[in-house]
């Protein structure tokens, strides 16, 4: 028997890694790769000075880091390029195919983004190279001009976005000059808001699985997905999860979210460059278990079928697609074609069903015993003031508890 390795590349999170520690351990995956029997062990990564030929123990690597930690990023690009290493996510187009990149690719496929602008910084480069580049060559623009073609409210936002940093909703001329003044070097787009909208979804997708939760922006944090299993009516929440695999099949990105508006019968995406996305505890709860399942089930899939790391984009067939005179449904049937392609679908399906019949009881066997307990304690306190402690360790166990209760009924986790 060998082994496979799985590695976790962390920031300073600690709860979903040590539950997702804990599954594996609970669920003792045994795989065949090719003609043996692979064993998995998980082990967090760590960072120092490499050699760029060296070898690496790992076969798959699922980073939550590197989107602003550069040398562990350039680790991954040469792990992934020299040693074969599977990767959750792709540095490679999450570097390249930003936010602005991914506005950009989704509107010349049909998808109906918002009004979307992209405006010079308030404070170019500093040195004269600029100063005189920008003497002979940038226009003057006036930027309330462009506000009222755009129309209030809208939202000022980075073009690489990460992490809310950055977004200003603006309601006037008077907010719009002073967000642009505070905006420094930043780089930043000018978007059309929706405003009195229906509902925000926000959707995670893991390889093939997508699960569509309702999101409340305006909560904090712990408050912001909503559960709720019938907000979406069935073609809309099929819609929202065909947007979702198409954007991370493009993007070649197994780890995504995306993030909509419902608003007058269209769903209208407005956030999905999101790869390496929150999967916290506190944050996901109750959907918290099904992030965790998905992640090592797509993990295992990756390392038993020998899942080769896919760096370039095949954007042309898209493309052809966009270019037809097909409904717009008829292309986003077109399109997740391509995707479950991409990402093995049924291939997935099967081998979920078939081998990993006994993940889901582990999970919710799991989400029972004091070891997870623990790991919510902890959380909470490393998450909230002191004071807060008991509050939140009983709304999250109540959370919880609900979930096992749904489970053990069949209910479903998300509205899909």
């Amino acid at each position: 028997m060998s082994t496979k390795t799985i590695g976790l590349l962390l920031s300073d999170e600690n709860d979903w890694p040590s539950v997702f520690e804990a599954l594996a351990r609970k669920f003792s995956p045994s795989i065949r790769c090719g003609d043996t029997t692979c064993a998995i062990q998980v082990e967090r990564v760590r960072i120092h000075p490499f050699n760029l030929t060296a070898p690496t123990r790992y076969n798959l690597v699922i980073d939550r880091l590197a989107y602003w930690h550069y040398n562990p990023r350039e680790w991954l690009k040469k792990a992934a390029l020299s040693n074969g290493v599977y990767l959750l996510n792709n540095p490679f187009t999450f570097q390249s195919m930003e936010k602005h990149s991914a506005y950009c690719a989704m509107l010349r496929l049909g998808l109906p983004i918002p009004d979307t602008w992209l405006i010079p910084p308030k404070i170019g480069p500093l040195g004269q190279k600029y100063d005189v580049t920008a003497a002979n060559y940038h226009d003057l623009f006036d930027l309330p001009s462009i506000a009222a073609q755009i129309g209030y409210p809208l939202y000022m936002k980075p073009f690489d976005g990460g992490g809310w940093r950055g977004v200003s909703q603006i309601n006037d001329e008077q907010e719009l000059m002073d967000a642009y003044d505070n905006s420094g070097h930043m780089l930043m787009h000018l978007q059309a808001g929706l405003s009195d909208y229906d509902v925000f979804v926000r959707s995670l997708g893991i390889g093939p699985q997508v699960i569509s939760m309702h999101y409340d922006p305006g909560q904090p944090q712990h408050g912001r997905y909503v559960v709720d299993h019938g907000f979406l009516a069935a073609d809309k929440g099929r819609e929202a999860q065909i947007v979702t695999k198409v954007i991370n099949a493009f993007f070649r990105w197994d780890f995504n979210s995306c993030e909509a508006i419902l608003k007058e019968g269209t769903l209208w995406p407005i956030d999905f460059a999101n790869a390496c996305p929150d999967i916290a505890l506190t944050s996901l709860h109750y959907y918290f278990p099904w992030a965790i399942k998905a992640l090592l089930a797509w993990s295992l899939f990756c390392i038993k079928s020998q899942r080769a790391m896919r760096i370039d984009m095949e954007i042309d067939p898209y493309f052809q697609i966009a270019d037809s005179d097909r409904s717009y449904e008829e292309k986003l049937c077109a399109y997740e074609a391509l995707a479950d392609a991409h990402l093995q679908t049924a291939r997935f399906e099967e081998f979920r069903a078939t081998e990993l019949t006994a993940l889901d009881e582990s999970m919710w066997e799991l989400v029972q015993t004091p070891e997870f307990d623990a790991i919510l304690l902890e959380t909470v306190q490393a998450t909230f003031p002191e004071h807060e402690h008991e509050r939140f360790t009983a709304h999250y166990r109540g959370l919880f508890t609900h979930w096992v209760d749904a489970e053990a009924s069949g209910s479903a986790t998300a509205s899909s």
